[in-house]
């Protein structure tokens, strides 16, 4: 995907205030079983054609409006991914702003699982 200059520029910004994390890093934690929220910020189209095991829906559009409702606990481990790592590091910098205190953003995102071959659920 070609993205603009702009844009980059405020994901590259929100990067610097975030803690970001690997597609194998999660896949490793998954198959461990350790405990934490993995939210997919993509749009719902996006979430239907298939999403990561486990993930639920939070699309970055009403993630701010929705998050204390599904996530209240603002010291939950959150762990967000989208297409690529943009949108989640965009919207863990807006969730950390909110007072959630362990956000991290997935770099390389749902692309990134599906080119190292991981599975993928249906909604």
């Amino acid at each position: 995907m070609n993205h603009s200059e702009r844009f980059l520029r405020n994901v590259d910004e929100a990067r610097r205030h975030i803690e970001e994390t690997t597609v194998q890093q999660i896949k490793a934690r998954l198959d461990l079983g350790e405990e934490f929220h993995l939210v997919d910020v993509r749009e719902e189209s996006e979430w239907q054609t298939g999403h990561l095991p486990g993930a639920t829906h939070l699309g970055k559009g009403i993630i701010e409006r929705d998050i204390e409702g599904a996530i209240p606990d603002l010291d939950a481990e959150i762990v967000l991914y989208c297409g690529g790592g943009y949108r989640s590091a965009l919207a863990a910098e807006s969730l950390q702003r909110m007072g959630y205190t362990r956000v991290i953003s997935m770099d390389g995102g749902i692309r990134g699982w599906k080119e190292a071959g991981y599975p993928l659920e249906q909604s």
